[in-house]
């Protein structure tokens, strides 16, 4: 009992002991305290905990280091606050890639109508990417590569050329030449008394005969029409008296009056006057038309035949007024006809008339075809093609018709910029043609632009810059009118 009243009496005094090396080691320890405190250095959660008044946080992100980030102070959901982040925390995190400027702000990865100020991730956890000042692509449309596919978006490269092509269709009929038809008639009265050639259509050669008439004598009380007996005597007096003079005077009356080397040869061998001439073609071609018959009397200057020569034919087309101004002389065309489908015909312009027809505003241009081989027969239905420059000042830019997206007021093409990102571009067109038209400023050669799905590009833009700015009216109104 006494052991244990000793033992309790020695832990007593060894407690208080210990309590008085405590409160001696705190005298001495504590001069030296506020020199360690002042020499820790300053750390980046105590500036964030404690900021200096005249500096305003950036954006706040979470206190564990997470990619959760808000412009506005904010809790986790344990009660923490989110840290505070400042302008040159911000500039320290995210160094200024060389040559390029200052962040200004983060789009969505995907091309979403998105922006961020801050650093952000999308649902899929792809980082916002930055845009720095001087590559502001606010205008610019960026696709996904899936959503390029399902669109079916393609590109082709800014053409340059000489020219704007453009070709001209026109309707035609085939007509032969008018230089190469010949009416045969005669300068004297008489009677048809035999046919060589009896049929339309027959092909005829130059000098072959064509029929044999009988020159009537004229009425010797109306002394109507040339006496050609009378001339044919006056010759073969001359010819009797060997009077040179006389004689080629009354050749060229006999000559003059259409009667042919041949009549004359014969009246010269057999010293006659002949009543029966023989009517020959004065060139190769095709009886288009024969009013002579046998037995048939005629007047003077009565056409009996008529010739054409159709190894050479005119196709009279009639070009739509608008396509006028392109067409010159020299210009090739080519030609098909329903007659011959899958052939087709070259010509060349040849003239182009002075005036319009009224009620069709069309001017009729004539083009040559070559005929050897006289399948283009007259008033044959064509189809004309006339291939005529639009525009030939030198080098032209040219881009396909469907890459133009025109409004009615303007004209804006899609710059493909690369991974997925489009920007629209306002153009000023020129001359159209064969489905291409000219680019009269805002594009380069080379550069790439869209002409499939364009217009589903354009629509999702527009889409995209109406939810863009809503999302900026909402963000401002939560801001309280603080852009």
């Amino acid at each position: 009992m006494q052991t244990t009243r000793v033992q309790a009496i020695a832990l007593t005094l060894a407690a208080i002991g210990l309590l008085a090396a405590g409160a001696g080691a705190g005298y001495w320890l504590r001069p030296s305290a506020p020199k360690a405190a002042a020499a820790a250095p300053a750390t980046a959660t105590s500036a964030a905990v404690a900021p200096p008044a005249d500096r305003t946080p950036i954006y706040y992100q979470d206190p564990d280091g997470k990619a959760d980030y808000s412009q506005t102070p904010k809790k986790t959901a344990d009660g923490r606050d989110y840290k505070a982040v400042y302008a040159d925390a911000s500039t320290a995190a995210d160094p200024k890639p060389a040559g390029k400027g200052k962040i200004l702000y983060y789009r969505n990865p995907m091309g979403l109508p998105d922006t961020s100020l801050v650093p952000k991730k999308d649902s899929m956890g792809m980082d916002y990417i930055p845009v720095h000042d001087g590559e502001d692509e606010s205008g610019v449309v960026t696709v996904s590569p899936a959503r390029m596919q399902m669109l079916g978006v393609r590109t082709v490269p800014v053409q340059t050329t000489e020219s704007v092509p453009h070709t001209v269709q026109a309707a035609g009929t085939v007509q032969p030449a008018e230089n190469s038809i010949a009416v045969v008639n005669t300068k004297f009265d008489g009677f048809v008394e035999k046919l060589f050639v009896a049929t339309t259509g027959q092909a005829v050669r130059a000098g072959q005969p064509l029929a044999q008439v009988w020159v009537q004598t004229p009425d010797v009380t109306t002394r109507m029409g040339p006496d050609i007996v009378t001339r044919e005597v006056d010759y073969i007096v001359a010819m009797q008296q060997h009077d040179d003079a006389a004689m080629a005077r009354a050749l060229q009356n006999l000559r003059n009056y259409g009667i042919p080397d041949s009549a004359i040869a014969e009246i010269r061998r057999t010293g006659q006057a002949t009543r029966s001439i023989t009517v020959s073609a004065p060139f190769s071609g095709t009886i288009t038309e024969k009013p002579a018959i046998v037995g048939m009397r005629f007047n003077t200057g009565d056409p009996l035949f008529k010739i054409a020569d159709l190894s050479q034919v005119w196709v009279m087309a009639d070009v739509p007024e608008q396509d006028l101004g392109v067409i010159r002389k020299g210009q090739s065309a080519h030609v098909t006809f329903v007659a011959f489908p899958g052939r087709s015909f070259t010509g060349t312009v040849d003239f182009i008339y002075p005036a319009l027809t009224a009620n069709t505003r069309t001017g009729q241009v004539r083009i040559i075809l070559s005929n050897k081989d006289g399948l283009l027969r007259a008033s044959m239905y064509a189809a004309v093609s006339i291939d005529a420059a639009a525009a030939d000042s030198g080098p032209v830019l040219l881009v396909p018709d469907s890459a133009i997206i025109d409004s009615g007021t303007a004209q804006v093409v899609l710059i493909a910029k690369g991974q997925g990102r489009f920007e629209p571009r306002p153009v000023h067109i020129g001359a159209r043609g064969n489905g291409t038209t000219q680019i009269l400023g805002g594009l380069k050669p080379g550069e790439q632009v869209v002409v499939g799905a364009n217009f589903l590009i354009d629509a999702e833009s527009n889409l995209r810059a109406a939810l863009q700015t809503f999302t900026a009216d909402k963000d401002k109104a939560a801001t309280g009118g603080t852009p």
